[in-house]
């Protein structure tokens, strides 16, 4: 029998198996090694999601004391200073203030003038890869496409984004499930150094504005939105780090998976029409983010299960996904699949507010491979990272002709 267990490297391989054992056994399940309710299935997780019973914070209204919670060690305390600052992780009213801000620099019209952009950027990385014969696909082109896309809307000069997928991928460490000391650590100096280059880009924009997002932040926290500099550090960061991680995960899990269904990976050759379609598919096929959390504020109840208030809930994204409730065949992939409501992007008030400007980056490097290298193969069994909640591969070897 599969057994979930986030930390068995023949878990993390195929988590799949695990899930369909969890569905079969109900719909909410008490797992002790992390202290959450764990939801498996898609019309639980679809609800839920929007039900404002549940909040990704609870310090809006409870100190950690009236919730049963130890504050976080002090020594973390840059780490949380960061996170707990972005609109990921804010209640309204908080979070309706901030995004209402920043949803003016996703608006689809500003996306859409970014598609000439997007899809020269990812000509250019492919070009590259094929001149190479080949390489990893991860570092030549899923890494660099995302991060060079979302740092030049924030305004991030080119010479200074070396460090930003680094911090980056050290400070979302944190949110695995029960992240060592030495993930902490290394998240808390990731977040000093980026909050303190931030801070200096703020103060330079402030002198010299430009026509990038923290530019359009400082403006309208001049013209009264109460953006605090904190805020808009925490909200530079959450965008390069939301903006790009799932696309990059996205990307290798979605080659990797072509490289296994030969026959789809053929019919997208043959029919590049299918791109729209195989991008959805493929998310839902090997979910980037497997798992996203929720506190209980006020008691609910899931199938005649009480979970009181101070809980907390683990609703598996990647479960859902695969929940033969609503998805036919779901263990097969189908770059055809029309109904297809997966909710990779999340849902509710936190909905992906990047979601569009990642279908153009995964549809710019999806479709710039299938016509520049028409014949790119897989060169090596890939290694998958040692992570549950942010599911990815540590590289995508890749050979051109």
């Amino acid at each position: 029998m599969a057994a979930f267990d986030p930390w068995d490297p023949d878990f993390l391989a195929d988590p799949y198996p695990a899930y369909a054992e969890l569905r079969a056994r109900g719909r909410v399940q008490y797992f002790e090694p992390t202290n959450q309710w764990l939801v498996p299935h898609h019309a639980d997780v679809s609800a839920l999601l929007r039900d404002r019973r549940l909040g990704r914070t609870y310090q809006h209204r409870f100190t950690h004391e009236d919730f049963g919670r130890s504050a976080p060690a002090p020594e973390h305390e840059p780490f949380h200073t960061l996170n707990d600052h972005g609109m990921l992780d804010l209640e309204p009213p908080d979070h309706t203030r901030i995004r209402r801000l920043v949803s003016k620099a996703f608006t689809p019209r500003t996306v859409e003038r970014l598609k000439p952009y997007v899809a020269r950027l990812a000509g250019e990385l492919v070009d590259a890869l094929v001149r190479s014969g080949g390489g990893d696909l991860l570092a030549d082109v899923a890494e660099p496409l995302p991060v060079a896309v979302i740092a030049e809307m924030l305004g991030i000069p080119e010479a200074d984004r070396a460090p930003l997928r680094p911090w980056s991928a050290e400070i979302c460490g944190m949110y695995e499930l029960n992240p060592s000391e030495d993930t902490a650590a290394k998240a808390v100096r990731a977040s000093v150094e980026f909050s303190d280059y931030l801070r200096e880009l703020i103060a330079e924009r402030r002198k010299e504005p430009g026509d990038d997002l923290i530019s359009g932040l400082i403006e309208a926290h001049d013209e009264g939105d109460r953006l605090t500099e904190q805020e808009m550090i925490s909200t530079a960061v959450l965008l390069l780090n939301a903006g790009h991680e799932a696309t990059v995960n996205a990307t290798v899990n979605g080659w990797y998976a072509l490289f296994r269904n030969p026959a789809q990976l053929a019919a997208l050759r043959a029919d590049h029409s299918l791109v729209p379609t195989a991008i959805e598919e493929l998310m839902r096929y090997d979910t980037p983010l497997q798992l996203f959390e929720r506190w209980v504020l006020d008691e609910i109840e899931v199938d005649g299960t009480v979970i009181p208030r101070g809980a907390e809930i683990a609703m598996l994204f990647g479960s859902a996904n695969h929940d033969p409730a609503v998805f036919r065949d779901p263990g097969r992939l189908d770059l055809t699949r029309r109904d297809n409501p997966h909710i990779s992007f999340s849902a509710g008030i936190h909905y992906c507010i990047g979601a569009p400007l990642a279908r153009i980056e995964l549809a710019a490097s999806m479709t710039a491979l299938l016509e520049k290298a028409p014949t790119l193969t897989l060169a090596a069994e890939p290694r998958r990272k040692p992570n549950f909640v942010i599911r990815g591969l540590e590289g995508l070897s890749v050979a051109v002709g």
